[in-house]
């Protein structure tokens, strides 16, 4: 017994005085796969895969009078991507919304580079009610390093950036084809789904992606053939897409995207084109002279033209002014001008308030609205909103949010 305590005891004695002259040394004791791989986060770990866990939930909840809305314009692109604002229904009118999402992505090593397995789930609850449905938002598999071959279910490699309108309150257009940008009609080239990508790093800033997508829909006419070329290096940022898509049902798209900063200048420039003869071009720059940015931008489309502009002043580190407008003219005509602020309370804390106007075919509505965003870490974010106008709508809206990485 006294040998082999004796024995353990110097064991463990080693142990010690071999960890305090690894720590004195600054010498890494032990490395997972994660840590191989370059992971972080959230990870688990086994012999030979990093298992990546991501996710997030938003709550929305809206009160007031608001529904239903008003179209003030509608664009050919899409009459259901119209220019609203809230109207009164003369009741109370209640909403709340549930969104989460969860991935998955497994990764290990190969001769021929990491290879991956990405699953993600997503939910909503939009009903008030307990009915979740789960869904697969993405279900693909790849590998490769400066070369990856990925096959699955997952987005499109068709690029759409490179196209924001950099004036305070963007363009009319813009907003209804993609929220932001410039986009399509209804195109017979659908993307996305099903695809068989590659996507290389060919350096120097350039990026090459090719792919068929949409395998589930060829049935109805060839897999959908795509490509991107993006660089990306020096203040610039640009891209060029094209889908095309054969048989009866098909169709093809083409997207270009520019975005160049030279200090003080800021320049974008995009167009997109569809099968359906459907244009869309879009132009904007910006300039910060001081405590001043100006910013000027216009679109012209297949249906009409539109310009806006705005001001915006600095005037103290947590403090900006906002003086924007924007105009569209097509087969109905629509206005907007608004005057903003956004102050920066505490370093988490940011109030937000404006007044404005809508003018169009329906006549002209004036509006305030006011909000509060928390923002204080941890990937949370919540923040509470008011808007009221000339039209007897009014609403309350409250967000919460959290994500996981």
């Amino acid at each position: 017994m006294k040998i082999r305590s004796l024995l353990l005891g110097s064991v463990a004695i080693a142990g010690l005085t071999t960890a305090g002259y690894a720590a004195d040394l600054g010498v890494v004791t032990s490395l997972d796969v994660c840590d191989e791989l370059g992971l972080s986060g959230l990870t688990i770990s086994s012999d030979q895969d990093c298992l990546s866990i991501s996710g997030g939930v938003t709550f929305e909840y809206d009160w007031g009078d608001y529904a239903p809305p008003v179209a003030y314009t509608s664009f050919a692109n899409n009459t259901g991507n119209n220019f609203e604002q809230i109207d009164s229904d003369g009741g109370l009118d209640s909403s709340a919304d549930v969104d989460t999402w969860l991935q998955f992505v497994g990764t290990a090593n190969t001769d021929f580079g990491p290879a991956s397995a990405t699953i993600k789930l997503i939910s909503e609850d939009n009903t008030g009610t307990a009915d979740w449905t789960v869904g697969i938002d993405k279900a693909w598999v790849g590998i490769g390093d400066t070369t990856q071959l990925m096959a699955g279910y997952t987005s499109s490699i068709f690029n759409t950036g490179d196209d924001n309108p950099l004036n305070y309150l963007g363009l009319f257009n813009s907003e209804s084809l993609d929220g932001d940008g410039v986009g399509f009609a209804t195109t017979g080239a659908a993307t996305g789904g099903d695809v068989i990508q590659i996507v290389s790093n060919l350096g120097n800033g350039l990026i090459a992606k090719g792919g068929l997508e949409d395998l589930g829909g060829s049935a109805f006419g060839s897999p959908t053939l795509v490509g991107t070329l993006m660089y990306a290096g020096d203040g610039i940022s640009a891209h060029v897409s094209s889908a095309i898509k054969g048989g009866p049902a098909g169709g093809y798209k083409l997207h270009a995207g520019f975005t160049g900063t030279w200090d003080p200048i800021t320049v974008v420039g995009a167009a997109a084109y569809d099968d359906t003869g459907y244009y869309n071009v879009l132009g904007s720059v910006a300039a910060t002279f001081d405590m001043f940015t100006l910013a000027v931008s216009g679109e012209a489309a297949t249906d009409g033209v539109g310009v806006g502009g705005s001001v915006t002043a600095k005037v103290t580190d947590g403090v900006a002014l906002n003086l924007g407008g924007r105009y569209w003219t097509g087969a109905k005509d629509v206005g907007q001008a608004e005057a903003g602020v956004s102050a920066l309370v505490t370093e988490t804390l940011t109030l937000t308030g404006a007044v404005g106007v809508v003018s169009g075919t329906v006549g002209s509505d004036f509006y305030g609205k006011a909000g509060l965003l928390w923002n204080p870490g941890g990937g949370f974010t919540s923040s509470v909103s008011g808007e009221v106008n000339s039209l007897g709508g009014y609403k309350a809206v409250f967000k919460a949010a959290k994500t996981i990485k």
